[in-house]
């Protein structure tokens, strides 16, 4: 067994080859500071009783493991949906923020930043901001904060700064950056959440761990409705990839149990106008850890696109890069249109529209040869109601 290759990082925060801390040296305190205490800090009681209540009677959880009738029918399998769009703030990425802000609590940090794409995370992080009485920053795409204007809108009524990026293709990768630069102005007083297994170590692990409550909640359900907590398929959409990462925890070392990650192939995987990264990167250092990533001969960040903003990022955490490495998991990939069909397809079988994000993971359905007795859960990773301008145009087309 290789447990402690898939789940934890080594000591300096590698998943295999790929993770760190490569980060300039205004930050090095701030980084070490969390390296040092973080794992101290999720253990102690009454950090895990505040985390668990809130989640329980905040955030709503456990969230629904829901058996997809005509979905499986369609299919000819059996096919499970983890109802993470019924967290509060409509996706998962509230788990991870409520921890984070609980962690920003008792390292005495009264500033929060965060960088968002499709907008849900700078949601979660103005929820619990507002939660707590804390000042909330959020850097974001100027594309993006066009393409998902109602989560800007709720960000605002939050009480939340939403400051846009404005250099680059002006979206998630931007936004990283500008958060970073803010965090190196201002060491002492900010933590940055950062909203994916992103960034430098111990952020992947941590950012893991909080949202392992997924995968942790799926094992129990599915045993409750089967008799066995294993499935033979876990599948979710990949971004930087908290969603998968949590779908996944508690399963990576289960090797029966196939994990299935689906990146954005955008207008195509070799359109030149894609997020798929697996396919298309190498590795290389971006925004503070080794991964792979899209980029250019010379070393330079490729702009990557996807219709869902949440996925429109050049890279991938070093945990999920790991997994592709060392064939843990299966990589696939679904393109624009795909994901729009497969989001309407889901919302007429089973009366729920999914985020677009996880209307890619749907899309990649087709691509597997599943049998009747396969047991498939996916995670649906968040609502679709921040995409309904995207549907709408879709359908007078």
């Amino acid at each position: 067994m290789m447990t402690t290759t898939y789940k934890k990082p080594s000591e300096q925060g590698y998943y295999g080859k790929f993770g760190g801390a490569y980060i300039p040296e205004m930050l090095h305190r701030n980084v070490e500071e969390l390296q040092g205490c973080y794992l101290e800090i999720m253990q102690e009681p009454a950090f895990k009783k505040e985390f668990d209540s809130l989640l329980k009677d905040y955030v709503g959880r456990p969230t629904p493991l829901y058996f997809a009738q005509r979905l499986s029918q369609q299919f000819n399998t059996q096919i499970w949906l983890k109802r993470e769009d019924l967290c509060h703030t409509g996706a998962h990425k509230i788990n991870n923020t409520i921890g984070q802000i609980l962690l920003a609590e008792r390292l005495g940090k009264k500033r929060i930043i965060a960088e968002t794409g499709a907008g849900q995370h700078g949601v979660a992080t103005a929820t619990v901001c507002a939660l707590k009485g804390v000042e909330c920053i959020v850097y974001m795409g100027e594309k993006d904060i066009e393409r998902q204007a109602p989560n800007v809108a709720r960000m605002k009524m939050l009480g939340a700064k939403v400051i846009p990026a404005t250099s680059g293709s002006k979206t998630l990768k931007d936004a990283t950056n500008e958060a970073i630069r803010d965090w190196i102005n201002n060491p002492n007083d900010t933590h940055y959440i950062i909203g994916s297994v992103v960034g430098p170590h111990p952020y992947p692990d941590m950012v893991a761990r909080f949202q392992s409550v997924i995968s942790e909640e799926m094992r129990w359900q599915l045993k409750e409705q089967t008799g066995s907590e294993l499935p033979t398929h876990v599948m979710a959409c990949v971004g930087g990839g908290s969603n998968a990462a949590g779908a996944f925890y508690h399963f990576l070392d289960e090797l029966t149990v196939q994990l299935v990650a689906v990146e954005a192939a955008g207008h195509g995987v070799n359109s030149g106008m894609s997020a798929a990264t697996t396919q298309l990167g190498k590795p290389g250092i971006l925004h503070g850890s080794k991964s792979i990533l899209m980029q250019t001969a010379d070393g330079q960040v490729v702009e990557p696109h996807s219709i869902s903003a949440g996925l429109d990022y050049p890279g991938i955490g070093p945990l999920h890069a790991h997994l592709f490495d060392s064939g843990r998991g299966t990589f696939l990939s679904a393109t624009d249109d795909e994901a729009v069909t497969a989001a309407f397809e889901v919302a007429r079988l089973e009366g729920i529209i999914p985020a677009l994000e996880t209307a890619h993971a749907f899309a990649a359905l087709k691509q597997l040869k599943l049998s009747t007795t396969d047991k498939m859960l996916i995670c649906l990773s968040g609502r679709g109601d921040k995409d309904l301008a995207t549907y709408m145009k879709a359908m007078e087309e």
